[in-house]
């Protein structure tokens, strides 16, 4: 059946916590998929009052979404506009910066070592135990510019993903989107996008992917990938006139920030699969605990 199995994979893994602003919990399965490509991030308690939650459904192969859940909340962090209280500019820098890493030789091997684990798994599995593909170790990456890797062919990832994040800093949530993962806020019982799907036929993307030597083929960039924003996916980011943003595919978020307020109930992150035919699910649910939120302000 090609990329999809003959029974779904039902088994879930889950988890939940809370400290004392939030509570969370998270689950994830595989379905119908022939692989588990989706991952996440939790840190309620990333940096002094700001909770971070991600998700990344990957495409192609897991390893830009495993990536993306190691290394994205830690870019966001360590940004000097995160530290000068300028989250917005932080959280799109740390999603273009994924791509940067992992063309870097830094990144590369990293990667490596991501399919490596799978390759490993996999053979053991099947009775196969055997050493890691790729030979290389396990560990954090200083993720290395793209000028890293220039004295080779590697020009990145084919394999992409998704990113949509949830960062709650005090009193504000800010969501971060590329590609086809949703945010939804509960308020007052009724459900509010945080988000927007970016997918090729939309007037703004579809201009964006011709300006850039693109096109648009059945709902599909090029033909073949079925959302126009993305982290990763690198062969349709090679157009070296024009800045990672106008870029075929690109990983520039569309960023959402509101005040919370009393009247929130909880957030709902997930991929696609959990809004549509559910092919496999990767989401987690925020649940805000009583804090003395300040009334809505939205800027999307």
């Amino acid at each position: 059946m090609g990329i999809y199995l003959s029974s779904p994979k039902t088994e879930k893994v889950s988890e939940d916590g809370e400290n004392d602003r939030l509570r969370y919990g998270l689950s994830s399965m595989q379905g119908w998929r022939a692989t588990m490509e989706d991952a996440h991030a939790v840190y309620p308690n990333l940096g002094s009052s700001t909770s971070f939650f991600g998700v990344y459904d990957g495409h192609g192969g897991d390893e830009v979404s495993k990536f993306c859940a190691k290394f994205l909340h830690q870019e966001v962090l360590n940004h000097e506009a995160y530290s000068a209280g300028d989250i917005d500019t932080s959280t799109r820098h740390a999603f273009l910066r994924m791509d940067e890493m992992m063309c870097g030789q830094t990144g590369q091997r990293e990667l490596a070592s991501l399919m490596a684990e799978k390759d490993q798994a996999k053979n053991m599995i099947e009775g196969l135990i055997s050493p890691p593909k790729y030979g290389e170790s396990k560990g954090q990456t200083d993720g290395g510019s793209s000028e890293e890797g220039a004295n080779s062919d590697y020009r990145g990832p084919s394999a992409g993903s998704t990113a949509c994040v949830a960062i709650i800093q005090n009193v504000q949530l800010l969501v971060a989107n590329a590609g086809d993962s949703r945010c939804v806020l509960s308020r007052k019982g009724q459900a509010y996008d945080m988000s927007s799907d970016h997918k090729p036929d939309l007037q703004a993307e579809k201009e964006r992917i011709r300006n850039a030597g693109g096109y648009v083929r059945c709902g599909r960039v090029n033909g073949t990938l079925n959302m126009s924003r993305a982290i990763g996916d690198m062969e349709l980011k090679q157009n070296k006139s024009l800045p990672a943003e106008k870029q075929i595919v690109t990983a520039n978020p569309d960023i959402c920030t509101v005040e919370l307020c009393n009247d929130d109930d909880f957030l709902v992150l997930a991929c696609d699969g959990i809004w549509g035919i559910p092919a496999y699910v990767s989401s987690g649910v925020v649940r805000l605990l009583g804090l003395e939120y300040m009334n809505l302000h939205t800027v999307c």
